[in-house]
């Protein structure tokens, strides 16, 4: 079990922001497939294998599996390759961290790709937090908020120690 740290909790990231990280990631997501359905439909047509064809006519149930697939791995690779932020979160300057106060594991990157993709997982923001935060021991904070006080924690610490120059 991972230490909650009282300046994580209070940098959390407001529902507002939450709702244009996801607004932002949603349009590019939607993006991608917009492109990803092109691609294969170019491929398709050039080499006439099966697969591509089915990727953009594959019917209801494998629009919402490749959606889920596509989702996963954008907000895994997003998030672990840029330490915690998506273009949402760059834009709105947020980031995840751990509640410990640490940078997540690999292993919490992925628990927070995969518990997104469950439907109706954003309605679970309506409670406290969102499974995808609660179920990983993960928070997105306000990041140039967070780090303004823990540097005046730090500075605070070393009142009294010596510098050696």
């Amino acid at each position: 079990m991972r230490k909650y740290l009282q300046i994580v909790e209070r940098h959390k990231a407001s529902l507002g922001t939450r709702f244009v990280n996801n607004l932002v990631d949603t349009i590019i997501l939607m993006i991608v497939h917009i492109i990803l359905g092109i691609a294969s439909t170019l491929i398709y047509n050039y080499t006439y294998i099966n697969f591509f064809f089915f990727y953009n006519n594959g019917g209801f149930l494998w629009d919402i599996f490749t959606g889920f697939i596509v989702a996963f791995i954008y907000f895994y690779l997003w998030e672990y390759y840029s330490d915690g932020k998506t273009p949402g979160k760059y834009i709105t300057g947020t980031k995840v961290i751990s509640t410990d106060g640490k940078k997540p594991t690999q292993r919490q990157y992925l628990s927070r790709s995969f518990y997104r993709i469950i439907p109706f997982e954003a309605f679970t923001f309506f409670g406290t937090d969102g499974w995808h935060d609660s179920m990983t021991d993960t928070r997105v904070i306000n990041y140039k908020n967070y780090q303004a006080e823990s540097q005046t924690k730090s500075e605070i610490d070393t009142i009294g120690i010596k510098e050696i120059a």
